[in-house]
Parts: C-alpha cells; sequence; structure tokens
C-alpha cells in the first residue's frame, strides 16, 4: 500500500502525519500556516516531513488533504461572481428565499438579512417548464437562453448556475442551457441543479448550487495551484480531499463539486477520533479539536458520527451532507480583552492566528491570548515542537498584565480567569451537540486533541462530566491522521415524496439499488475495485406536514429484513429522543440517498511495550505551576518514554513533538495499551 500523507491546514498551523500502510511506522510535523498562500505551508511540511522519514515525494502514493479554502471564501466573501438562470417568474428567487429569521421575538427588526450570492443583476430567467412529474409543459426557448448567456458574458459573471423549477425530475431543459453556456462562455465553469442537488425544494437546490458555483473557481484554482507545486517536488501519486462529511473524493470531483468540502477542515478531526476510538476500544466520543483560531466539537455514539443534511458556514446554510461539527472562536490565539463598557473579562472570537500569533511566540503579537495564559500559569512549558519552538514567558506576563491592571487582580487570578472563560466557552459548544440533541454526556468520553486540545480537556470534563477525559496519540495532527485514515465516500439523492401506507417496499428497494450502482459506477471511475466498495442508504422520513425531515441511515441487509415498518420505527424512536414525542399522524418518506464507501483502511496501533505502572523513566523535570488558586509542585513527563499501563497522578504536565497535556489535581492517567493518555477523577 506504500506511504500515505495526511495534511490538514489549519488558522495557525499545518499538520502532517507520514504513515507507511505496509509496517504502520509513521512521521508526523507541524509548521507555521501560510494565509496568504496555503500551499506554501504544505510544501514546507511536505519537504521536511520527507526529509524526516527519508522518504522521497515520489514515494508517497496518496496525498490526502483537508482543507478550508471553500470555507474562508465564503466567510471572506471572496467566491466568484455567479450568474443564475432561472424558470421565468422565480427571478427574485435568491432575494425572497425562505422567511427564517434567526433569534428570539423581534429578531427579524435589527437582523441584516445576508447579501445574496447570486446578485439580482446577474439573475436572468429563461421560458420553459417542467411539471412536478418530469414531464414537458413548456418546451425550452433556446432564443431567450441564448440572450440570458450573452447579457451574464458581457456583465462579467464568473460562473454559472442554472436552476429550474422540478428539474430534480427532469434535467433535460438544465442540460441544453448548460451546454449553451459552454458554447458561449467557453472558461467559465457551469453547475446544474440536477447535478449538484437533484431533490425538491427550489429555493435550497438553487441556493446550493450557486454556492457550488461560487466557490467552484477559487477551490479550482487553488487545486490546480496544489497539484503543479506537488508536481515540481516530485509527488507523482493521488491527490484527494476530504469531504463535509467525513469521506474522501478525488481532487477532480472536488474541483466540480466543492459544495461538498465546505466543511472540509473539521472534518479530519472526527474521522480521527474514529481511527481512535476503534482501537482503543471506546465507542461513544466527544471531540475537542481546539486549534489556534476556534474549537470544532462532534459526536459520536457507536463510532459513527452523527451526520446532517445541512452545511452551515456562517450565515450560508446549503444541503449538502456533513458531520454535525460545531464551532466556537475559543482557541490557542484567542484574545482576552476587558471593554470599557461592561469591565469585565472577554475571550474571542478575534484570534491571533498564525501572524503575528500570540505574545510567547516572540513574532511580534502584543495582545494577551489563551496560549499566554497557559504559558503564565506553567501548563506551557517555555518549549514546544519538541524545543524546537522556544516561548517567551516574560512577554505573556506582560500582556497578560494588562487585563489584570484592567480587572484590578493579580497576575495568576486574570491568566486563569482567561483560561475558566476559554473553557466555558468550548463547555457551551459541546452542550449543543449532546444535551441539546438528547444526549447524556456523561455517557460519552471527552477526546481532546488539535495543539490546545490536551490543555484542556482535562478542566472541560469535568464541566461535562465526561470520563475519562482522553488525550489520544499524536493529538496536535490528529487531523492529518484523519484525513489519511478515512476512505472514499460519494453519494446521490433523489427526492421521492410519498405516504408510507402508499409505498411499496419492494419499489423503494428497486430505487434504492438503482442509485447505489450509479455511485458504484462512481468510485470505479476514480479506481476504487469493485469488490473494496460497500453501500449504503440514508432515508429522509417525516411526519405529514411537518417542514423538516430526520435523516436516517440504513443498509441494505436491514431494509431487505424490516422493510418499510423498520424505517418507521426507527424514525419514531429518532424523533422522540429529539423532541421528547411523537405524533399520530401518517408517516412521509420525502429523500433517498445513495452512499458509496471505499474500503475502509485497516491500519491497527502500534502497542507500547508494557511498564510497571511507575512513569519515573519518562520523567523529564519537576515544575511548578498555579491550579486551585496557590502555587503547585508538578512533574513534567516525556510522552515518547511513556509505557502501557503507566499511572499519573495530577498535577502534571506530558509534553510531546505536537502538543501537551495538563492533568489536573484530584485527577489521575493511565496510559493505555496504544498510548491514549486516559484520565479519570482520582
Amino acid at each position: 500500500m506504500g506511504y500515505r500523507l495526511g495534511v490538514d491546514v489549519g488558522g495557525t498551523f499545518t499538520d502532517l502525519l507520514l504513515f507507511n500502510a505496509d509496517t504502520g511506522a509513521f512521521w508526523r510535523h507541524k509548521t507555521p500556516s501560510t494565509p496568504h498562500d496555503s500551499s506554501e505551508g504544505i510544501l514546507n511540511g511536505v519537504t521536511a516531513i520527507c526529509a524526516n522519514a527519508g522518504v522521497k515525494p515520489a514515494e508517497i502514493e496518496y496525498f490526502l488533504h483537508g482543507t478550508t479554502v471553500a470555507t474562508n471564501a465564503v466567510l471572506e466573501g471572496k467566491g466568484a461572481r455567479v450568474g443564475l438562470i432561472v424558470t421565468e417568474g422565480y427571478r427574485d428567487i435568491m432575494q425572497i428565499a425562505r422567511s427564517y429569521v434567526p433569534g428570539g421575538l423581534a429578531a427579524w427588526i435589527i437582523w441584516p438579512k445576508p447579501t445574496p450570492l447570486a446578485a439580482l443583476e446577474d439573475t436572468v430567467t429563461v421560458a420553459g417548464r417542467m411539471n412536478a412529474q418530469g414531464q414537458e409543459v413548456r418546451p425550452l426557448n433556446e432564443s431567450s437562453a441564448r440572450e440570458a448567456l450573452t447579457q451574464l458574458k458581457d456583465q462579467g459573471v464568473e460562473a454559472i448556475t442554472v436552476s429550474f423549477m422540478n428539474a430534480y425530475t427532469n434535467g433535460t431543459h438544465e442540460k441544453r442551457v448548460g451546454e449553451l453556456a459552454r458554447e458561449i462562455m467557453q472558461d467559465v465553469p457551469v453547475s446544474l441543479s440536477h447535478e449538484v442537488l437533484p431533490e425538491m425544494q427550489v429555493y435550497e437546490r438553487t441556493l446550493t448550487t450557486v454556492a457550488n458555483a461560487a466557490v467552484r473557481p477559487v477551490v479550482s484554482k487553488y487545486v490546480s495551484n496544489l497539484r503543479n507545486k506537488l508536481a515540481d517536488s516530485g509527488f507523482t501519486g493521488k491527490l484527494s480531499l476530504l469531504r463535509s462529511d467525513g469521506g474522501l473524493m478525488s481532487a477532480q470531483k472536488a474541483e466540480e463539486h466543492p459544495v461538498n468540502i465546505l466543511m472540509s477542515g473539521p472534518a479530519g478531526g472526527v474521522t480521527g477520533a474514529l481511527w481512535v476510538g476503534k482501537n482503543a476500544g471506546i465507542k461513544n466520543i466527544l471531540t475537542l479539536d481546539v486549534g489556534g483560531t476556534s474549537t470544532d466539537v462532534a459526536l459520536i455514539e457507536n463510532l459513527e458520527p452523527r451526520r446532517v443534511r445541512t452545511t452551515e458556514v456562517g450565515h450560508l446554510a446549503v444541503r449538502a451532507s456533513s458531520l454535525d461539527v460545531k464551532t466556537v472562536g475559543a482557541g490557542g490565539g484567542s484574545i482576552a480583552y476587558v471593554p470599557e463598557l461592561t469591565g469585565a473579562l472577554r475571550v474571542g472570537p478575534q484570534s491571533a492566528g498564525a501572524v503575528p500569533g500570540p505574545v510567547a511566540y516572540g513574532k511580534g503579537g502584543e495582545l494577551p491570548t489563551v496560549t499566554d495564559a497557559n504559558v503564565v500559569l506553567g501548563y506551557l512549558p517555555e518549549n514546544l515542537l519538541g524545543g524546537s519552538f522556544q516561548l517567551d514567558r516574560e512577554g505573556a506576563k506582560k500582556a497578560v498584565q494588562t487585563i489584570a491592571d484592567a480587572l484590578g487582580i493579580d497576575l495568576m487570578s486574570a491568566a486563569r480567569g482567561i483560561i475558566d472563560i476559554v473553557n466555558e466557552n468550548m463547555f457551551g459548544a459541546l452542550r449543543m451537540i449532546s444535551v441539546q440533541q438528547g444526549y447524556d454526556p456523561r455517557h460519552f468520553a471527552l477526546m481532546g486533541f488539535g495543539g490546545a486540545g490536551p490543555l484542556h480537556v482535562n478542566a472541560v470534563a469535568r464541566l461535562m462530566g465526561s470520563w475519562p477525559a482522553i488525550s489520544p496519540v499524536s493529538p496536535g495532527v490528529l487531523c492529518a491522521l484523519g484525513d489519511a485514515t478515512t476512505r472514499m465516500r460519494t453519494e446521490t439523492a433523489r427526492s421521492f415524496s410519498r405516504l408510507a401506507t402508499t409505498t411499496d417496499a419492494q419499489e423503494l428497494i428497486g430505487i434504492l439499488k438503482e442509485m447505489a450502482d450509479q455511485t458504484r459506477a462512481e468510485l470505479r471511475s476514480d479506481g476504487i475495485a469493485d469488490a473494496d466498495i460497500s453501500s449504503e442508504f440514508e432515508i429522509d422520513v417525516r411526519y405529514a406536514g411537518q417542514a423538516f425531515e430526520v435523516p436516517l441511515t440504513i443498509t441494505p441487509e436491514v431494509l431487505e429484513r424490516d422493510g418499510i415498518d423498520g424505517i418507521l420505527q426507527r424514525f419514531d424512536e429518532e424523533h422522540l429522543r429529539l423532541f421528547t414525542f411523537n405524533m399520530d399522524t401518517p408517516h412521509e418518506i420525502v429523500n433517498l440517498r445513495a452512499v458509496a464507501l471505499g474500503q475502509a483502511l485497516d491500519l491497527p496501533a502500534a502497542e507500547l511495550p508494557k511498564g510497571d505502572g511507575n512513569p519515573i523513566a519518562a520523567k523529564m523535570r519537576d515544575h511548578s505551576l498555579w491550579m486551585d488558586g496557590k502555587e503547585q509542585a508538578a512533574v513534567i513527563y516525556d510522552r515518547s518514554k511513556l509505557r502501557q499501563g503507566d499511572i499519573i497522578p495530577g498535577p502534571a504536565i506530558v509534553v510531546e513533538m505536537d502538543s501537551t497535556t495538563l492533568i489536573e489535581t484530584g485527577c489521575v492517567a493511565t496510559v493505555d495499551k496504544v498510548g491514549n493518555i486516559l484520565i479519570n477523577l482520582a
């Protein structure tokens, strides 16, 4: 199987993990991100990790990449100028949108409606119509289509979206306009709604396709640039990108359907946590991915992460499958400040990022951050990345002192206040994906990763009641590990919209198998052997009259065995868990999806040599830190020298190349057989 390289680009650091799939040996590396051009940081990392491993880039078979380039394009409003072609009479579809206003009563008074990704002046109409059964009611007016496309060309649009009424049942008209678009504007990418999202609800279908078109030139440029630079370095393997739903897709497919990688970055951590949980024998996990800029949280139940049918990025909510990841502006680089108006300490969401970074990094940062507070308290020793990155503790003290002076308290209390507030922010995000979804967090372990996750996981586990608190193997590059160990995935969708009582199970199975054949063919075109492909089905169900659906995952075998009744029973159970009630109303099957999955990489974690429970061999030095309102004696350990079964009483710090783990007073950590640190109450 050769070498696989996982690369995750964050706001502060770019993480890389290279491993030999034949031997299980792996190497890891962190390098500062280069926000002006992510590929620069990636190439720096590739050069360094290959040199470290004694491997040439040409020996790497798979380059597996999680990226936020599509996410950032949406958040920063840097997507392409989109020309939208719709059915005659529907020109205002993006402006009318859905009558949804976030917030409480009267929120509409102050809520600024997001600017549509396709402007009204760049929206044109074409005569022609299909009915809901896919039959042509009115033929396509090709002359008006040519006029509309010429108008958009003259206006300088950079991408085209075609979205017609009922196109999900019959995309013939869209296909023809797409052909004309490629004829009139040869170099402009065209996105057709029946290809991007073949589901009913014309606004959602249009919005999703417009979003796809908006980020398509940006993603295409990024992927092309990265591919060329990798080729220049000698890489000849296969480039794949991580999808929002945790699977992989080829770089070519990512260029065509970038709406599926809007949450590519956060998905890597969840897939990495799955690998750790599988090897550690832990099935229920809450993930806490703390980077330099933000914290991502997710829920895994029975080694299956929660997926949702809506991908949310800022104000944009598109109809695309993604892992249920919540993000808050709380990370190592989050800036602490005291507003004059309230005089109360605040932390984030503003971040020092990679440039200039926290004051302790010595790169010109002046504002106090969470990292600086950790350094002041002694939680973060003064050398990082295996000693190659020295921290400026005195500079951190001066920065945090500004907070202490503003609050009229001592330095250590101010630093601890910063940590407590950022922990509460993380706690709030975790409650959103557990308690608010009907899950008891006490039934889950809490896994902290990312550069700063293991520093905070113990404290947040106390707040959640989620034990053990886990610091996994290679926590700082776990997202990259997730990128490297996940599998290819693709899906297709189709609206069904029929009452369950009038649905024949065999008809449903026949449609789903037809869709499964389509998705399997897509993976085969990406070089996956048919024998290595498995299929799953997703079915959206609701009570008739509801405005939302509940997605259910089901295998072909279960569907054959349990039929329609089995689906409805599962829906009732899930509806009860989510909303605490069920209804006597008939059930409606709304949408069908077939998912094709490549073979999962069976990569077992290497076991550590057995120890006698005493971690003395890993002790680096005695240390002092501030905890529970006083200075306390602690010990710093070298994680690379810990052994299976070692027991570490808190307070203690475990350091490694890519992260630092804090074990608090009143807790004790145990090293499991594969090297994870499991923290429990003493």
